[in-house]
């Protein structure tokens, strides 16, 4: 979107009426022709798509360029303003192992992360792979992984280079700086090393986009004559690879939203079948860190809704030999568990706040690291050593920058290792972050996390960009974001909405806001709004709504059951096409999903459930919200056509309000952009569109 361009007419998706008929209920759906019969060769190759659908495609692209083109001054001052709160040669901390330091930089300038090392102890670095480099010849270019041997001598990368997650994975020399010949490719992006460093194990993706196998490529040959390690048969479970904590093992994690199960193979003896630990039970999730002959398994096993963290010996980790270590403590939830030599480290939430807790193996005594801000978010790093005292944690809040510490476990002491540096500044003391409790049309209550401008008047004259996600238990850190200042900058509020269907308030929560409690998330994030309103930090018809991919869905819902409260709403790669997506099994993602949101081919009372909420099979004839639909060509997880249809039957459904806009990155898949600064002309298309809903885009810039 550069210039301004008058206004033309909105596109008119030509109506193509395809009815089916599913367990006595027929349902006919007008668009379906933008679903491109060949989407698994477009995903791997854009250039193929139908020319009918890529002209539809074109033509909303231009109409909402038409629509905002006039905010292009304004979308190149936010850009500015990001771009100036990024420090452009930023690097992580480095992370020790062995004799060396390895980090992640980028340069001044630079799109794409560098990845070198250092000696231990400090001095001049080694960079191993140059983002910027490899990506100068594609339009797209985006890092999987990246891992070093444990002698040190070779690092294994991937990179996507079309947006549609398909990584292809090389092996770098570090003292040549060559990639090797080997080239595996069609992986999930990830790598575990054999201890001998002479092969690694990978997940291949199938025809479906889905990590169903696990091989074993040994340098200097051709993927054709890898080693089929392990193979999932059913559909609906996904399985991915990561080393385990004493890095030891690789560990073959899989599962779907509700049960898991677990494989190790010993990375000294790679050629050895991999040994399950405990045979999956429905319902029950459990993961792992190894410590000598011992097993530390977080699980929620026995009813334990917040999760409880049980040992197990390591040659006989079945279920029945499992012993409770920390028990189930309604409430708080352990989200993660990580393991040293002599500390287990575990990450808790309790009401929607985060602390690590810190136990000696040794004494069995525990200390907690917690903070004071109303609001915040908290999280351990890892580490690539497992025989050290020091713990790497991050902390921020919606105020206060990132900062990483080093923290000796043992002594109990903390080092601030690095604060996350605002070139153009940033005064902490300027804004304020609080927290109110929304009550929900049960009685249940909401966090609502607020940032805003220190001195704002509680008059409800105030935008405000309400967010949220709500699904498959992830919670919504209250954590730093320098992009949202320059909402808040101009007078914006910005908050978060801690639905059901997040685990922000334990697992409970989650549970709460999945399959038939679904519409308990699209009623949790109106209430917010309306606690928002009584409140005063804002009014009716002054609030946008924003949340992507699943939380695209909450957008469509909520424009649906409660629009009238919303001056504008903007879905980033929505899932709105439920029912339709959830039918057709053959989609990447569809199997796994079942267990979120049910599986209506099997049951009739889950196909009505989602029926009875699905953001484009309730589109209505009433008023609507201005709204902003984005798609990525590319996108395996949420298909382009989702928004594609639901703009389409939302500008020939509704009665009023308005405009529905829709614009699809052609070149990129779920994600967006890949480069960091291409990335934030996205952001300033989705802030420009919440100034110009709420009046305010012409204001200045």
């Amino acid at each position: 979107m550069t210039q301004a361009k008058t206004p033309s007419k909105p596109p008119v998706a030509p109506r193509r009426p395809h009815s089916f008929t599913r367990h006595g209920i027929t349902v006919t759906d007008d668009y379906a022709w933008l679903k491109d019969a060949k989407w698994q060769e477009v995903l791997r190759d854009p250039k193929v798509l139908d020319p009918d659908i890529r002209k539809y495609l074109d033509e909303e692209n231009s109409y909402t360029e038409s629509l905002l083109g006039h905010t292009a001054p304004l979308q190149k001052t936010l850009v500015r303003e990001m771009r100036g709160r990024i420090k452009e040669d930023d690097s992580s901390v480095p992370s020790p192992d062995g004799p060396f330091a390895y980090f992640r930089r980028f340069r001044e300038g630079g799109q794409h992360e560098l990845f070198g090392r250092m000696p231990r102890e400090g001095g001049d670095g080694d960079i191993v792979l140059d983002g910027d480099a490899l990506a100068k010849d594609h339009k797209y270019f985006k890092f999987g992984g990246s891992r070093h041997s444990y002698d040190h001598k070779l690092q294994a990368w991937s990179a996507d280079t079309k947006g549609s997650e398909y990584f292809s994975i090389r092996v770098r020399d570090w003292t040549t700086g060559k990639d090797f010949d080997d080239l595996v490719e069609e992986t999930d992006g990830g790598v575990v090393w054999a201890k001998d460093c002479k092969s690694f194990f990978y997940v291949r993706l199938d025809d479906n986009h889905r990590p169903m196998q696990v091989w074993r490529h040994r340098l200097g040959t051709r993927q054709a004559d890898d080693t089929l390690v392990y193979e999932e048969r059913d559909a609906g479970w996904f399985t991915h690879l990561h080393e385990s904590t004493s890095g030891r093992f690789c560990v073959i994690a899989g599962g779907d939203h509700e049960t898991s199960e677990q494989r190790l193979i010993d990375l000294a003896n790679p050629e050895a079948p991999p040994r399950l630990v405990a045979a999956r039970e429905e319902g029950v999730q459990y993961s792992l860190a190894d410590r000598g002959d011992e097993l530390f398994i977080l699980t929620n096993a026995d009813d334990a809704i917040d999760f409880k963290i049980v040992t197990a010996p390591l040659l006989s980790p079945e279920r029945k030999n499992w012993r409770d270590l920390i028990p189930y403590r309604p409430g708080i939830y352990i989200i993660d568990l990580d393991l040293y030599a002599g500390h287990l480290v575990r990450l808790e939430r309790a009401n929607a706040l985060p602390s690590v807790v810190i136990r000696d193996l040794a004494s069995n005594e525990e200390h907690a690291i917690a903070f004071d801000e109303a609001a915040y978010s908290l999280d351990t790093m890892g580490s690539y050593e497992f025989e050290t005292t020091n713990l790497r944690f991050s902390y921020s809040s919606m105020t206060t920058p990132s900062e990483v510490y080093d923290y000796d476990m043992v002594k109990r002491t903390r080092v601030l290792r690095k604060r996350q540096e605002i070139p153009s500044g940033h005064n902490a003391a300027d804004y304020v972050t609080t927290r109110i409790m929304a009550k929900a049309h049960d009685g249940a209550e909401v966090p609502v996390s607020i940032l805003h401008r220190r001195g704002l008047n509680l008059d409800g004259s105030a935008p405000l960009l309400l967010y949220g996600y709500g699904s498959y238990g992830m919670a919504m850190p209250a954590s730093f974001s320098a992009n949202r200042l320059s909402l808040v900058d101009r007078g914006f509020v910005y908050a978060i909405a801690h639905i059901r269907g997040g685990a922000d308030k334990g697992w409970g929560w989650y549970l709460d806001g999945k399959r038939e409690k679904k519409t308990n998330s699209f009623d949790d994030f109106a209430a917010s709004a309306r606690a928002l309103i009584a409140a005063k930090y804002t009014s009716a018809k002054r609030i946008v709504g924003h949340g992507g991919s699943a939380g695209g869905m909450l957008m469509g819902a909520v424009a649906n059951r409660a629009g009238e409260l919303f001056a504008g709403i903007v879905a980033e790669v929505p899932f709105v096409d439920v029912l339709n997506t959830m039918l057709d099994d053959t989609l990447p993602l569809t199997p796994p999903e079942w267990p979120e949101w049910g599986n209506p081919i099997e049951s009739e009372k889950d196909f009505r459930t989602i029926l009875s909420y699905s953001p484009y099979d309730n589109v209505a004839a009433k008023d609507y919200p201005a709204i902003l639909a984005m798609g990525g060509l590319t996108d395996p997880r949420v298909t382009y056509w989702e928004p594609a249809k639901w703009i389409a039957r939302l500008r020939a459904t509704m009665t009023g309000g308005g405009p529905v806009l829709l614009r699809t990155n052609m070149g990129a898949g779920h994600g967006g952009a890949s480069g960091r600064f291409d990335r934030l002309d996205e952001v300033a298309i989705v802030y420009a569109f919440a100034l110009w809903a709420a009046g305010m885009a012409e204001a200045g810039v």
